[in-house]
């Protein structure tokens, strides 16, 4: 103050003088503005500037922070029709009219998990107008992945940057101030909750967007998919994917042509309890964003549910080529992973169809793919759980039994629950082809494996691998003539498995337990026992070959010979592929042939 007063009053310096600090009383100290102005009103152009002022500084985020953010930038790539077609989806939150149809667009790429093109487009709303908030958003929802794989610590660092920034801007709605504050639910506490834990929090969150703003219909979308992406994998009852598919089924007529409705029906009912609700929407998903590998491929979740497996085959044909079209436009680094994710599926609904050669060249194909991109979880699943389907499938235990992990260089200690699926393989082979010390060996892998994520506090999949233990005891068991422990350890470790749900990232497991129970029962010359283990199974696993030829075969036994032609009927139905085919085709027309 004193230099103040050195200064007349009526000078230039001095009016700068007050200026100045009327701008760090407003921007930095938050003094009344009000006092200020009434007693020297030759400071209101001083004031607005001010105002101004601080309305840049808090509305428009520095330069440096969005590029901290690393952003993906580039042109959409995607392969499908010229027009690029991802559904229709209609956001309305505060930004800018030049901005408003690439939101749109990024939020529908959003919809369809393509996570990458949606930052990109996201990237293009910042750089076209840097403070739309809800754009930080988009970033950090694309780095979400709440039904994929789970961010990795790169993607969770920048989703929780974005979310900072979003959080900083100013001019922001109450609404958009609640969507931004729930996703910032989930990236809160990621050092010490896992992934799940956090979309209960994004889940408890979203569900009061959506009451809070009951005509928002994204609101509504977002809320479903967090009630999937938060559900208990053992509950039985179906509760949130319930709750989730009312609402989207709600929301369906006025929205016919929006990916995520559709797209999120598919997850919700993605159980064979719930299969049935979602045939409508896998029928229609593909055409309304065709321009989406993924979205070619998600209707096959449901196919594979219900058994229709020519229209697995076309649908994941249709999104392979996608995804190889994809990664060449994008000059990606070797393969992409949602290739990968889709020659599963491919690849299990081969085997249903008793098509060995497709079945097998596929195998070949995925031999000779050393470089996914990016390579992650479902990436390993896919190099471990194809292989090991051909070997099991067609009960070839000298194969399964001396399976290699391809490629050897992925890094299998990332994956450890992957790597329980081809130890698993190689124990059936081990067993039936008599070398106990091998399967012993393999048991003990598998023990590991199941220690590791107990202490990753990963029950889901550690679970997953106790099944596949219990199955392996019992095998062993078995072999050993220990008949009644054998079949008490299978028995339990289908009773586990019906009361869990597979992962999305799977078509099945590699031989579902209740039908490998079905097989024991048959092997100690209990048919009328497999039998019942086979239509149990069935019903959880229609169509599937072994399952339907396992049933007939039991039937035959027992001297059930119409159910026994029934199963065989279907099996010949299923399995219609023309070629020579698996011999267990040939045997099922011999029998029915002669009754």
């Amino acid at each position: 103050m004193a230099a103040a007063k050195e200064l007349p009053a009526d000078s230039k310096e001095y009016a700068e003088f007050e200026q100045s600090k009327l701008i760090t009383m407003l921007c930095v100290n938050n003094y009344p503005i009000m006092k200020t102005i009434s007693s020297r009103l030759l400071f209101v152009s001083s004031l607005v500037w001010a105002l101004f002022s601080c309305n840049l500084e808090n509305k428009s985020p520095a330069p440096e922070k969005i590029n901290a953010l690393n952003l993906k930038k580039g042109d959409v790539v995607l392969c499908g029709p010229p027009d690029k077609q991802f559904g229709t989806v209609n956001f309305e939150f505060s930004g800018s009219e030049k901005v408003k149809k690439d939101f749109n667009l990024a939020v529908a790429l959003l919809h369809s998990f393509e996570y990458d093109e949606a930052e990109k487009v996201f990237a293009r709303v910042i750089a076209e107008d840097p403070a739309v908030a809800m754009a930080y958003w988009g970033v950090a929802m694309s780095n979400f992945h709440a039904l994929w794989a789970p961010p990795t610590g790169e993607e969770l660092e920048k989703g929780s940057r974005a979310i900072e920034v979003a959080q900083s801007i100013s001019g922001k709605t109450k609404k958009e101030s609640a969507y931004i504050n729930a996703i910032a639910s989930f990236y809160n506490d990621r050092e010490k909750l896992d992934h799940r834990s956090r979309c209960i929090k994004f889940e408890k969150a979203m569900v009061q967007v959506y009451k809070d703003y009951p005509d928002d219909k994204e609101a509504a979308v977002f809320y479903a998919l967090s009630l999937t992406a938060a559900a208990d994998p053992a509950d039985k009852e179906f509760r949130n994917q319930k709750k989730a598919g009312s609402i989207l089924n709600a929301l369906y007529p006025g929205e016919p042509t929006h990916p995520g409705i559709v797209h999120y029906i598919i997850h919700s009912y993605d159980s064979p309890e719930l299969a049935e609700l979602a045939l409508p929407a896998a029928r229609k998903y593909a055409s309304i964003a065709p321009a989406s590998a993924h979205a070619q491929h998600m209707p096959s979740h449901i196919f594979t549910r219900l058994g229709l497996w020519d229209d697995c085959i076309a649908s994941n044909i249709v999104s392979s080529a996608a995804a190889v079209c994809y990664a060449e436009s994008a000059g990606m680094k070797g393969h992409w992973d949602e290739e990968l994710h889709v020659l599963d599926y491919l690849e299990y609904a081969y085997l249903q169809k008793g098509n060995n050669d497709s079945a097998r060249r596929l195998c070949n194909y995925l031999q000779n793919i050393k470089v996914v991109t990016p390579l992650n979880f479902k990436v390993a699943y896919s190099f471990s759980a194809i292989p090991a389907r051909y070997a099991l499938e067609n009960k070839n235990w000298k194969e399964a039994a001396t399976l290699q992990l391809h490629p050897q260089d992925l890094g299998w200690e990332k994956y450890p629950w992957q790597k329980a699926i081809h130890h698993f393989a190689r124990l059936l082979g081990a067993v039936h082809t008599g070398n106990k010390a091998a399967a012993d060996a393999e048991l003990k892998s598998l023990q590991i494996i199941h220690d590791t994520l107990t202490r990753q506090k990963d029950v889901y999949k550690a679970n997953q691998v106790s099944i596949q233990i219990k199955a392996a005891e019992a095998w062993i068991a078995f072999k050993m003539q220990k008949n009644d422990e054998a079949l008490a350890l299978m028995k339990e470790a289908a009773d586990m498995e019906d009361k869990t749900e597979k992962h999305p990232v799977t078509p099945s497991e590699v031989i579902p337990a209740r039908e490998l129970l079905g097989d024991m029962l048959l092997q100690m010359n209990n048919p009328a026992g497999a039998l019942t283990a086979y239509e149990a199974d069935l019903k959880k696993h229609p169509n599937r070959f072994n399952g339907l030829y396992g049933a007939g075969m039991a039937a035959e036994k027992s001297g059930n010979t119409e159910k026994a032609k029934s199963y065989y009927q279907q099996l010949l139905a299923v399995a219609n592929h023309p070629g020579p085919g698996r011999p267990e085709l040939t045997a099922a027309r011999s029998f029915l042939k002669t009754n």
